[in-house]
């Protein structure tokens, strides 16, 4: 059998920033309810009942068009593509990469070693990739929670430019805590889930449609897993990020710690999980990503 062609890095980087952008397009509304019920309940507007809390997310998407208009659910999207374009493309390159450095195990006969290497390669990719853009992830944050006609930025130089004067530069990294927990759970669980369930794919390398269908399939299921599983860790990064974006006499949380110890006492156990429906569904898009890339690579190997 032939070597596997060895693929430019370059490539890799691409292919994970285009498939990234296009995904993001495609679920931008889904992302911007999930930022609203998410993070409307450390939202001053909304606890001082100056604007009505959302109920769900029929309702936030229906107030949304009704309110502002149906092109505000695309508000930040292109912040959101240039933010999204180096996190796709580091942390699926980064995987490949860093797999690479890891032992190569038999997955028929040492399972056990097999996917905890897909699951460490993935963690240490998301890790090393969260670290890198934290910034535009803060910005992305900010200005997709930013609610209401009258909006706080006018984008993301003026976000990035408003904070650093206001917190200095160190607050742009609010939330980095539960942040870097959470991506090393989120990309250690949907790598690992999603190499180790394509290892056992007969279809992974063909292009016809039950194999893009089982692809997909594959996909879907790693993201909605790692989704639910990281996302009080999100929860706890986007309310800390927003409060970098609030003058001092309105913040409501010290740290981590303090987040979490709040959000437990005042919400209950489902604070860390609102907006979680809105993310399974947005996982899609995080699946195209993934089938995208991998038929970006396996056009580019056949070639």
């Amino acid at each position: 059998m032939a070597a596997q062609k060895e693929v430019n890095p370059l490539i890799n980087l691409a292919a994970g920033g285009i498939s990234g952008a296009v995904s993001k397009t495609i679920t931008a509304p889904l992302e911007k309810v999930k930022l609203a019920i998410q993070n409307q309940d450390s939202n001053p507007r909304v606890l001082s009942g100056e604007m009505k809390r959302y109920s769900g997310m029929g309702d936030c998407f229906a107030r949304h068009v009704k309110e502002l208009g149906a092109p505000s659910l695309w508000r930040g999207n292109v912040a959101n593509c240039i933010r999204y374009v180096p996190t796709a493309a580091f942390n699926l390159a980064f995987k490949d990469t860093i797999k690479r450095a890891f032992p190569a195990y038999d997955k028929k006969t040492q399972f056990a070693q097999f996917a905890a290497s897909k699951v460490a390669s993935g963690a240490a990719a998301g890790g090393a990739t969260n670290t890198l853009v934290y910034p535009l992830i803060y910005v992305r944050t900010v200005l997709g929670a930013d609610l209401g006609k009258v909006k706080k930025y006018n984008g993301m130089l003026d976000c990035l430019v408003k904070t650093v004067k206001t917190g200095g530069p160190l607050s742009l990294y609010n939330g980095i805590g539960p942040s870097s927990a959470g991506i090393v759970v989120y990309r250690g669980a949907q790598f690992g889930l999603q190499d180790t369930l394509k290892a056992f794919n007969p279809y992974q390398k063909e292009f016809t449609p039950v194999a893009l269908v089982s692809k997909f399939c594959v996909a879907q299921l790693a993201v909605s897993v790692s989704g639910v599983v990281a996302y009080p860790f999100d929860t706890m990064q986007r309310r800390l990020q927003i409060e970098a974006s609030k003058p001092k006499n309105e913040q409501i949380y010290k740290g981590m710690t303090d987040c979490f110890g709040k959000i437990l006492k005042t919400e209950g156990p489902g604070g860390f999980f609102k907006g979680a429906m809105a993310n399974i569904l947005r996982g899609t898009g995080a699946a195209i990503v993934l089938v995208m890339y991998d038929e970006i690579m396996n056009a580019v190997q056949r070639n």
